[in-house]
């Protein structure tokens, strides 16, 4: 049974003089307990714009559609904001946020913001059992968020998302600014977290990270998601060009950049207008400057899913 199930979710953010930004298009996916859903692209393709929809934390000239479904049924999109924050928020959904330090309140200790979070929350773990989990001394709690090294204010900000206990726990970028050996022990706490019939989605560019503990993997570029399936079968052969470029950047992969940029979120009607796929400017496996004759639209392929594209 899945504990979130995403159906063709699309987020547009209206701005002044008719300008309309297609942050997410479309996207589909299913968080199944005891899994790490890695969604990897490059900075600014949508992932943290769909988490908070998940949370319901988009401002207020946000546009959503599709659906959003919790196992109980719940419908978080369009949600009441008294149900989110009520039912919802750090009960069901935890967030791991980016860059931790700065998420933490500067002037508490930490002790005293997860104290208040495990009771705003009910949660069933103290504040000691809870740093424990997380691989916290408990009395690092007594720190001060200026205290704490990197890798402590993460492990604090895991607790905070595990004070109410949820079954579905957005990491959003949590491995950002740390040096490798704390991103390999950030993500591998993340993991250990998804083993207890909860379910992790790792937002994150880092693709080496997602590497070391995802077991299903979706790709997305420019507000879609291009690529996905099981882990080791995406990222040991995979079938969209934009998975194989992104592989490719990786120093084990070649250290080959991908040439170009992606188009702008305002620019995707035009652009998939003109060249049928969003990614074709940069596609290796594009003839020239011929446009591309792929489709935006994922193909469902097995447990694994593409977005069609024409290679030469």
């Amino acid at each position: 049974m899945n504990l979130l199930s995403l159906q063709r979710l699309s987020v547009r953010f209206r701005l002044p003089r008719g300008v309309l930004v297609r942050a997410v298009s479309e996207a589909s996916l299913e968080l199944r307990p005891g899994r790490v859903l890695a969604l990897v692209g490059e900075s600014g393709c949508g992932k943290s714009v769909l988490a908070s929809a998940l949370l319901g934390l988009l401002p207020a000239n946000a546009e959503t559609r599709g659906r959003a479904v919790l196992a109980d049924g719940a419908e978080l999109l369009g949600a009441p904001e008294a149900e989110l924050a009520g039912r919802i928020r750090g009960r069901q959904l935890g967030l791991v946020p980016q860059s931790a330090h700065t998420h933490l309140t500067p002037v508490r200790t930490a002790r005293s913001q997860l104290v208040e979070a495990i009771a705003a929350l009910r949660g069933p773990l103290g504040a000691a059992e809870l740093a424990e989990r997380v691989g916290l001394d408990p009395a690092d709690l007594d720190r001060y968020p200026h205290e704490l090294s990197g890798g402590m204010a993460q492990r604090v900000a895991l607790a905070l998302a595990l004070a109410g206990d949820p079954r579905i726990v957005l990491a959003d970028e949590p491995t950002t600014g740390l040096d490798r050996p704390l991103v390999h022990r950030t993500v591998d706490l993340l993991a250990e977290t998804a083993a207890d019939d909860r379910v992790v989605l790792l937002i994150t560019h880092d693709l080496a990270a997602a590497r070391r503990v995802a077991t299903d993997v979706a790709v997305m570029y420019a507000s879609r998601i291009v690529e996905s399936g099981p882990a080791e079968q995406v990222l040991a052969e995979p079938w969209h060009p934009y998975t194989a470029a992104l592989l490719a950047a990786l120093p084990d992969g070649g250290f080959e950049p991908i040439p170009g940029h992606p188009p702008a979120l305002t620019e995707l009607d035009r652009v998939e207008g003109e060249w049928g796929c969003a990614f074709c400017s940069r596609c290796p496996d594009r003839p020239g400057f011929a446009p591309c004759t792929g489709d935006p639209e994922l193909v469902e392929l097995g447990d694994r899913a593409v977005a069609a594209h024409a290679p030469c």
